[in-house]
């Protein structure tokens, strides 16, 4: 009863034809009805997907917003820690430049359970760079090296002298006048040069140079010139 054949129209009367067109048009509002409401929900699950494309789409500019904020911060960090480093370091460093290396990827540990983050890195190589090497006492061994500077620079200023005195001597005039003064300031200068290397050596060994060193030094020096001095004013 629900489809209507083109014969029907030979043999059925006009309420039978009458209620097969009105079910066929029941069947047709059940089909448009249908259509509609498919459309309804595919166009909400598209606009769903539209929303949640836009949301991630979104997400994932906010996560490149930050991952750039976080690669100019380490870069930041980074060169810090190399100009602290070169700083630190001196010369030995600066074979790789002055600036901050190009980056690489560090080896993984293969005990690790996550990918160790760039932070952690610059944390371990700032602990490195801070790190400080607890000095070295002066040893019996340095007060000797001590007293052999102090010997060194009294025959330095000795020696020195005497080539003053004897180049104003032979050239005579205004530098001969002037050669007993500057020749007295080479006697002593050398002396004091002397502590000044004997500084460098508790630099190295990351300590002070006390006072007991510098008189070590500075006296041992001061009195082995003036005697080599005397000695050859004697000489002659």
């Amino acid at each position: 009863m629900s489809e209507l054949e083109p014969m029907d129209f030979d043999r059925a009367d006009y309420r039978t034809v009458l209620r097969r067109l009105t079910t066929l048009d029941e069947k047709a509002a059940e089909l448009r009805d249908e259509a509609h409401r498919w459309h309804t929900e595919r166009r909400r699950a598209a606009d769903a997907a539209v929303r949640d494309a836009r949301a991630e789409a979104e997400a994932a500019d906010d996560a490149v917003r930050a991952a750039q904020r976080d690669l100019e911060q380490v870069d930041a960090r980074a060169a810090g820690l190399w100009s602290e480093f070169v700083h630190r370091v001196g010369p030995a460093a600066e074979r790789f430049g002055r600036t901050l290396p190009p980056a690489s990827i560090p080896r993984q540990r293969g005990d690790e359970e996550r990918p160790r983050d760039a932070r952690d890195y610059l944390d371990e190589v700032e602990t490195r760079v801070k790190y400080t090497p607890p000095a070295r006492p002066i040893t019996f061994g340095t007060k000797v090296l001590f007293v052999v500077l102090g010997v060194a620079g009294g025959v330095l200023g000795a020696i020195g002298n005497g080539v003053v005195r004897s180049t104003g001597e032979a050239a005579g005039g205004d530098w001969q006048q002037a050669a007993p003064v500057v020749a007295l300031l080479v006697l002593l200068l050398l002396p004091v040069l002397a502590v000044v290397t004997a500084k460098l050596v508790t630099d190295r060994r990351g300590t002070a140079l006390d006072t007991a060193a510098v008189v070590t030094v500075l006296g041992t020096g001061l009195a082995t010139a003036l005697v080599l001095h005397a000695a050859a004013q004697l000489g002659r």
